[in-house]
């Protein structure tokens, strides 16, 4: 009995394998019925690989932008510490002097001035 289901899967095995090889089974009643699904595949697979190339895409643009945020924020840090060594007063001094602008130091703490409000009628 063992024997018959082996002889019987042999030649199952093959004549499979002849009908894949002649064309045959694509033009079965049963493949012809599969094929709306098996377009059904092939555009789902498209649509998964163009999806995975526009990720990819976007990553690499994602990483160009942090790139240039890193830069642009050791940028600000630099133009930062150079505007304070402008605007410490010994540096303000030098400038002035150096320039030959007529301005001098105040010497007196500044005063606040009041201004009383007018009152309209």
């Amino acid at each position: 009995m063992t024997e018959e289901k082996v002889n019987k899967r042999k030649w199952f095995s093959f004549t499979w394998i002849k009908s894949i090889l002649v064309g045959s089974v694509l033009s079965s009643k049963q493949v012809t019925k599969q094929i709306p699904f098996f377009i059904f595949l092939a555009l789902l697979g498209i649509g998964l690989i163009t999806n995975k190339y526009i990720t990819e895409k976007t990553i690499k643009q994602m990483e160009m932008v942090r790139d240039s945020l890193k830069e642009y924020k050791s940028e600000s840090v630099i133009h930062e510490t150079e505007l304070m060594y402008i605007n410490r007063p010994s540096e303000v001094s030098r400038r002035v002097v150096e320039r030959k602008i007529d301005l001098i130091e105040p010497v007196e703490p500044p005063k606040r001035i009041k201004v009383k409000k007018m009152e309209t009628k």
